[in-house]
């Protein structure tokens, strides 16, 4: 609307007396909030630890541990022959080039010492032609009484050529096989296995174990019947042969496998449960299992308001939960402050609706918003992996800025201005775009403490699915070394992430007419701009990095909650100690 100088002036002049009013309309507001919040705070100290369900339903659930992992199965490695093995199922794993289809015969030392029943129907088997030898295939037959194994499974290890490869993006054929190991002993309840790789090859022990630990997951802690479930039903692993290290891997594993799993349970948990209430008490009980290496405080809203942190405060104002700022700090064996200080930072919403840019329609998956705090379970979980790995002369501290983003008549506008913690203002454009509004506040608090590694992971953008797809993380960073370090980390683990771009042209997108920028640009880009605004709040100095994991937090085929960035935040930490 355009108006004439005359009339701006004229309306400049009125004094409008609503001042008041509007005063005692806030205090009112601010005093129902301040009693909503006592009525929380009270319902949540009389609630177990890890337990909380919000809307006073579904009870039965406060009585069990959400939070009991699995017991991984001992593993080791014995001297004992093939042959001589004795248990539910002896597996074999084998390259494509293992077996010569024209002379019917395995070009490896594998059968020697079986009986010619035994040998015939693994000929029989590997001369099917549907049978390759792929990466993760199997085919398993009971062999009757004719061997001390009650069955024998073959399994496929790829080409000899990219076994041989060193592992950079996906999972390793190592991991195949141990993801396969889990399922066909799921499957058909065997509980003790051996495992022979005849050949040149050594297995990559700790791979294995990452496939035999995390495979066939399956959730099941809020199914009314409970059953093994992720668990499965191997209680013992036989390695045949001699491996180098053997515990320390399996304990490598095992260490990365719990955090892993930790966070697919704070994916999968229902939002009635997966509080941000439920996100401290996870990293209450990391700090109770690691002492010695963790220091745990949470922060309330008071805390926060003390603080300055307005934009993260706003984002929870419409929801019944308390907010808690979590910041859990490791300190590994040997760390001084000379050590190096790294920052993980995590999108901590536990659901979130949209605001009043209500998340509405087909397509809009407000029914899977329960996954939009992906980024805060990558961070807790990575926090118990690193406490079982115990990298030593690193600090790192686990932020997250947990809470709820509801709907109610105190809740967060679109057009509403908001002061972050360093200062800066915000115009609110859309209240869907909340994530960004808690990291940045989280952001500068990790800088305060000193970190000079920022990397906040956050399920941030649609737009980055559009880009990237389901299995593949955005990675933003100023720093190329910060960039490799991170995908390298990711490598490792077959986490995958793609280098983005920090377009600083698109940055004008941001602009606001009112206050010192928007929360979103357009449409287009809006991943880009969704990192370019984080950027704003990276201490001067700092190397930092974003990623967007809105893809593969969650996969259906594979379970559902996949526990994604746990490994690269995890090795990462582990790349950077001494």
């Amino acid at each position: 609307m355009n108006l004439s100088r005359a009339t701006q002036t004229y309306f400049r002049s009125i004094r409008f007396p609503t001042v008041r009013v509007a005063s005692f309309a806030r205090d009112l507001s601010k005093e129902r909030r301040r009693e909503q919040r006592k009525r929380i705070t009270t319902m949540a100290a009389t609630t177990p630890l890890g337990n909380v369900v919000s809307k006073g339903v579904n009870a039965e659930f406060t009585s069990v541990d959400l939070f009991a992992l699995p017991e991984a199965p001992a593993m080791s490695s014995v001297a004992t022959e093939a042959t001589a093995w004795k248990g539910d199922v002896l597996f074999v794993a084998l390259t494509e080039d293992a077996y010569d289809a024209e002379a019917k015969a395995l070009k490896v030392p594998a059968l020697e010492g079986f009986s010619q029943a035994v040998t015939a129907t693994i000929l029989d088997l590997l001369d099917d032609d549907e049978f390759k030898l792929k990466s993760g295939s199997s085919k398993i037959f009971n062999t009757c009484g004719s061997s001390t194994a009650k069955n024998i499974c073959l399994v496929g290890l790829g080409s000899k050529e990219d076994l041989a490869k060193e592992k950079t993006w996906g999972k390793s054929a190592w991991q195949d096989l141990g993801a396969a190991m889990k399922s066909v002993s799921k499957s058909n309840k065997f509980k003790s296995a051996g495992l022979l790789v005849p050949g040149e090859h050594s297995p990559a022990i700790q791979d294995v174990c990452n496939g035999l630990l995390l495979g066939s997951y399956e959730s099941t802690r809020f199914k009314s019947k409970q059953k093994d479930g992720s668990t499965g039903t191997l209680k013992s692993v036989d390695v045949l042969g001699s491996v180098a290290d053997m515990d320390a891997h399996v304990s490598n594993a095992v260490a990365l496998a719990k955090g892993i799993t930790m966070a697919r349970y704070l994916v999968e948990a229902p939002p009635n449960v997966a509080s941000p209430k439920h996100l401290a008490d996870c990293a209450a009980l990391i700090a109770k299992t690691f002492p010695d290496l963790f220091e745990l405080k949470v922060l309330g809203r008071k805390e926060c308001e003390d603080l300055g942190m307005g934009c993260y405060l706003a984002v929870g104002e419409a929801a019944d939960t308390q907010p808690q700022f979590i910041h859990l700090k490791y300190k590994g064996p040997g760390s001084t402050d000379a050590s190096p200080k790294i920052g993980y930072v995590g999108k901590g919403v536990t659901f979130d609706s949209g605001g009043y840019n209500l998340k509405a329609g087909a397509g809009s998956m407000i029914e899977m918003m329960k996954f939009d705090m992906g980024g805060s379970a990558a961070v807790l979980g990575s926090a118990l992996a690193i406490g079982g790995l115990k990298p030593s002369n690193v600090e790192v501290h686990f932020i997250v800025a947990a809470c709820e983003n509801m709907i109610s008549g105190a809740g967060l506008r679109p057009g509403d201005v908001i002061t972050a913690s360093n200062g800066k203002t915000v115009e609110v454009n859309n209240t869907d775009a909340e994530g960004r509004l808690t990291l940045c506040d989280a952001i500068v608090y990790a800088g305060k403490q000193g970190c000079t590694t920022i990397v906040d992971i956050a399920t941030l953008t649609g737009a980055c699915m559009v880009a990237l797809g389901m299995k593949i993380g955005g990675l933003y960073s100023n720093t190329d070394e910060l960039a490799e370090g991170l995908k390298g980390a990711g490598g490792v683990h077959g986490e995958k992430l793609w280098r983005m771009p920090l377009e600083q042209e698109y940055m004008a997108l941001l602009k606001s007419p009112v206050a010192d920028m928007k929360n979103t640009g357009i449409r287009w880009g809006g991943s880009i701009t969704a990192a370019l605004y984080l950027q704003e709040f990276v201490p001067e100095g700092t190397d930092w990095a974003h990623i967007d994991m809105a893809g593969p937090v969650w996969d259906e085929k594979e379970g559902g909650a996949t526990g994604f960035g746990v490994g690269t935040l995890a090795q990462y930490a582990v790349s950077r100690s001494s």
